[in-house]
């Protein structure tokens, strides 16, 4: 990552951490679909509904290709898969990382959720989108979880500069407190209003 002190823009390679998240949406069984996950109202289709609907989202956003995709607010709908899921989210979350790899779609601004933006936040937006959801995922699924090291610690940071902004309830959760010493990802779950000792069995609503 390069340094925000001058004019130029934080970039980050989103290639590892898309890897990851398809990896883990690979491991997801049938019948695993319909369980819950750390999501409220989300069960793991839903979960991987909305993972392709952001990822398209994010990839048209680094694009400047803004319409539909960057305009609806990720809450207008219930997000769901089809039928062809196993082959489209893989194949979007690729041209999401391939889009952020040009320096171009982080500068300027650009629309995610209908929400206009800075393209350096929506670069940072959508890694923690990746990281966060990539954990809500392997918990609901019982899979182990190894975020790409570089984008933990953008999400962390992120998380972290608006731990105390008023306005982030519209996003995230209230923050649970998490112990100083705790890993890094035990406290970026936590910044993003979940429990990080979660597990399927655990209410979420």
């Amino acid at each position: 990552m390069t340094d925000t002190t001058g004019t130029t823009p934080t970039t980050l390679d989103l290639g590892p951490q898309a890897a990851v998240v398809a990896r883990l949406a690979a491991g997801v069984t049938d019948e695993q679909l319909a369980a819950g996950t750390p999501c409220p109202r989300y069960a793991v289709r839903h979960l991987l509904g909305h993972l392709a609907g952001l990822a398209a989202a994010f990839r048209d956003a680094a694009r400047k290709d803004l319409g539909a995709t960057t305009d609806t607010s990720p809450d207008s709908a219930l997000p769901d898969i089809g039928p062809g899921w196993r082959e489209e989210l893989p194949r979007v979350l690729g041209e999401l990382a391939e889009a952020w790899r040009d320096p171009a779609a982080w500068t300027g601004m650009t629309r995610a959720g209908g929400v206009d933006l800075p393209g350096e936040v929506a670069g940072l937006v959508a890694t923690d989108e990746l990281v966060v959801h990539g954990w809500d995922l392997a918990r609901a699924t019982g899979q182990p979880y190894d975020p790409d090291p570089a984008a933990l610690r953008s999400c962390l940071a992120f998380l972290s500069a608006s731990a105390d902004d008023p306005g982030r309830g519209a996003i995230f959760g209230p923050v649970v407190p998490v112990a100083p010493d705790a890993p890094e990802l035990d406290r970026a779950v936590g910044l993003s209003g979940r429990e990080p000792g979660w597990t399927p069995g655990s209410r979420n609503d």
